[in-house]
């Protein structure tokens, strides 16, 4: 009988602590679901956690952190260094040969290679598809015209048609291996009047020189010769 009560009492004490542990835990976790429903707006300056730099001690105030934005920012006290003094001294660190080297092509003064040097191995713009018509040069990128002054006009008459062709008819130009022609300004002015003048582009001091005598200019399109609609 002794040791059924003690066997008894020992299975109430283990029923008996069991249940204390069950009621801490869920009082624990009543408290935590309590704390993360709370209002947001109850955070305050000292709740805010981020730290972006060791402000204290370098002497200098941290920004507020709730009116933190792009045009508040600020560099962090000591995040700036000096430029390296270089060949000052081999106590310094870039004293003798200033980090490039003793010996070698990168270690001499000036530029080690020039741009688009790859090693020796077949450059990139070398590389690429080259295509017929289309020089690797101002071609790509630059529209070269013929240019024809407004003085070279002078020597046809009084309300003539006037294209590239008519002026090398006149000898008033010369033969050009190029296919577009732009009418310039010039320091002789244009004397003849009610001129028609057929090209491809116009200055705009040359176009008002032609159109104050009665002159009309007349733009040709690049590709196909015919007048562009104004």
């Amino acid at each position: 009988g002794f040791e059924l009560s003690a066997s008894f009492a020992a299975s109430m004490l283990l029923r008996l602590a069991v249940a204390a542990a069950l009621f801490v835990s869920a009082e624990g976790l009543l408290g935590s679901v309590a704390r993360a429903t709370a209002p947001a707006a109850a955070c305050s300056r000292a709740d805010l956690a981020m730290r972006v730099f060791d402000w204290k001690t370098r002497g200098s105030e941290a920004p507020a952190l709730e009116g933190l934005d792009l045009g508040s920012l600020s560099k962090s006290p000591g995040s700036a260094h000096r430029a390296a003094r270089k060949g000052r001294g081999i106590s310094a660190g870039q004293g003798a040969t200033c980090g490039f080297g003793t010996r070698g092509q990168k270690s001499r003064s000036g530029h080690s290679t020039r741009p688009g040097f790859e090693g020796g191995q077949i450059p990139l713009y070398r590389r690429l598809p080259k295509f017929v018509g289309r020089p690797t040069g101002p071609g790509h990128t630059k529209t070269e015209y013929e240019i024809i002054k407004v003085s070279a006009l002078n020597q046809l008459d009084d309300g003539a048609e006037v294209d590239y062709a008519a002026l090398l008819a006149a000898r008033a130009v010369s033969k050009s291996k190029r296919k577009l022609n732009k009418v310039v300004g010039a320091a002789d002015k244009l004397t003849v009047k009610n001129l028609k003048v057929r090209a491809h582009a116009f200055t705009s001091s040359a176009r008002a020189e032609i159109e104050a005598l009665g002159g009309s200019c007349i733009e040709l399109s690049p590709t196909t010769g015919e007048p562009v609609a104004a």
